[in-house]
């Protein structure tokens, strides 16, 4: 019989963390309509805790890293992305888009949303700067606006047609819960918001590549520098924690990055094992979220309009110059 699934380790964690995302997720919409403000709170960081790990199974969806077809892991990529909302974006753009970011080791995006800000009026950039110093992730929002204008401004009717019935599509969901429960939707906001944040969390501290700016699905040119070792010294492993690993399956493993790096097609099951396997319990790419967490706090503002992400010390205080990356999520692309 033909293999269903790509590997054979992590099998049952992979169906358990597909059901969670699919049962946790409605059942975290019920609780935001129930009256009580606990099952509200409960079921606010159901939502975004789903909402999470949906993006990072779509993320291995698009490694084809799940099932052993192809074809099955761009369904369940899909399904993924009308839960996050990345369903904005063709599919088969975002996951073009990601994996040129391992090929060409380069955070390749579609819009250069700083160039934006330095054109539009002022106000707009007090605007973004204001919600982000509030943290309201203002530039992701703006990045999916620039993804949802992008078909009318190219003129392409059919990529028109297409935004337009996602767009219904999603605005009658959230109109007939609004029906439900109106402080349902404002709550769904809350944990959408929260989910946003921890993805720009974790891809702030990842990598500090240059940035590629490009619309289409080109390679950038070809630098020698950006070989094997280079993406190593620029890939960051953002544990969620040191002395209990278990823990960064908050993030579905997600934070074990240079082991995703150096084996993409790895399921998200086998990182830590192959993080001890490449690495060991010292490597010097592991900085603990606990050591960013200030970072992302006091760069917030700066961060939103660095010329860099700034540099990672080698010894001392490590991260005092990391500034971060904003703007680079894998859920928006063209």
């Amino acid at each position: 019989m033909q293999a269903i699934f790509r590997h054979a380790n992590g099998r049952i964690a992979t169906v358990l963390a597909v059901l969670y995302t699919f049962v946790g997720w409605p059942v975290g919409i019920w609780l935001l309509t129930r009256p009580e403000w606990a099952l509200n709170f409960i079921g606010v960081l159901l939502v975004a805790h789903t909402l999470v790990y949906s993006a990072y199974l779509l993320h291995d969806c698009a490694h084809n890293a799940i099932f052993a077809s192809t074809a099955a892991n761009d369904r369940l990529g899909e399904i993924f992305s009308w839960m996050n909302g990345g369903c904005i974006a063709a599919y088969a753009g975002l996951k073009e888009k990601h994996l040129r970011h391992h090929a060409d080791r380069l955070d390749v995006v579609a819009f250069d949303y700083r160039a934006i800000l330095k054109k539009a009026p002022r106000i707009v950039l007090w605007i973004v700067l204001a919600l982000e110093w509030a943290y309201i992730p203002a530039v992701e929002l703006l990045m999916r606006v620039m993804v949802i204008t992008t078909p009318f401004r190219d003129g392409d009717k059919q990529a028109q047609s297409r935004m337009i019935t996602i767009l219904l599509i999603r605005l009658g969901f959230f109109a007939a819960l609004a029906i439900i429960s109106v402080k349902a939707v404002l709550l769904y906001m809350i944990a959408f918001f929260m989910m946003l944040t921890v993805l720009r969390f974790m891809d702030a501290f990842q990598h500090t590549y240059d940035v590629f700016v490009t619309r289409s699905l080109e390679r950038a040119p070809v630098d020698p520098k950006r070989d094997r070792q280079y993406e190593y010294n620029n890939t960051y492993s953002n544990l969620v924690s040191l002395g209990h690993p278990w823990l960064n399956l908050l993030v579905l493993n997600f934070s074990y990055h240079n082991a995703h790096h150096a084996k993409p097609v790895a399921s998200w099951a086998e990182l830590p094992a192959l993080h001890r396997t490449l690495y060991g319990e010292g490597d010097k790419q592991i900085i603990p979220c606990g050591a960013l967490l200030a970072n992302f706090h006091k760069h917030r503002v700066a961060r939103v309009m660095a010329d860099d992400y700034g540099e990672v010390g080698g010894a001392g205080d490590r991260t005092g110059g990391f500034i971060g990356a904003v703007g680079v999520s894998f859920l928006t692309a063209v």
